[in-house]
């Protein structure tokens, strides 16, 4: 049975919260501040963590930031506003897996749970698919039927890689950015929608409308299977 770290301060999203998740089946640890999130996620040994944004004592941000310092793979999910656009980007950019958008609905949450979850226990794949091509991430290889082989650039292999190790997972652009080229360059979004667009062109059937390399509005990228 999976124990959930919820930090939530507002009583009427983390009661009804607490009660949904645990018909579920899930043990829940609630509570209301930044500073007891901190002490409870660093020592705990919670299999999720769902985060407000904005707790007392330290936004979740805040939080995000030093339970990664000492789990740097436990699973995190952040609770934030409609219109906290920029906070999610910044919870992403610490370390954060997904966010969800108050107000939610719970069959929506329980479904980024369980993909987060599912991401952190399945190994990189050797091999995988995007439509029609096969992916040997071993032999850096790209076929599909009665198609020539595709050719990858090294940051296009470095992209695709990242996506494929945790299909579903929205990044951001400042993490992609800083996973491929380098921190220096966590601010260079037009060299990303560069080669994210040629991706695009070699993998997808109507680049225009893709559907598997989905874009998130002012947030980032996430690859659909």
């Amino acid at each position: 049975m999976a124990l959930i770290l919820l930090a939530e301060d507002d009583e009427g999203i983390r009661v009804p919260l607490v009660r949904a998740l645990e018909r579920e089946g899930y043990d829940v640890e609630a509570v209301t501040s930044g500073r007891d999130a901190i002490a409870a996620g660093v020592d705990g040994e919670h299999d999720l963590l769902l985060l407000d944004i904005g707790l007392p004592g330290a936004d979740g941000l805040e939080v995000c930031q030093r339970v990664r310092e000492g789990r740097p793979s436990v699973p995190i999910v952040f609770l934030t506003v409609h219109d906290g656009e920029m906070d999610a980007v910044g919870g992403l950019d610490a370390g954060a897996d997904d966010y969800i958008t108050k107000p939610f609905g719970v069959e929506e949450l329980l479904a980024r749970i369980r993909a987060t979850t599912r991401r952190h226990v399945q190994p990189t794949p050797a091999s995988a698919r995007i439509g029609d091509f096969d992916i040997d991430l071993a032999k850096h290889q790209v076929t599909a039927p009665e198609r020539a082989a595709v050719h990858l650039t090294r940051i296009e292999w470095r992209l695709i890689e990242l996506f494929l190790a945790e299909p579903g997972k929205l990044f951001s652009h400042r993490q992609l950015l800083q996973q491929v080229w380098g921190p220096t360059y966590d601010s260079e979004t037009q060299y990303l929608r560069q080669y994210i667009a040629q991706l695009r062109r070699k993998f997808e059937k109507d680049p225009a409308r893709p559907r598997h390399l989905i874009t998130e509005s002012g947030m980032g990228y996430r690859f659909q299977p």
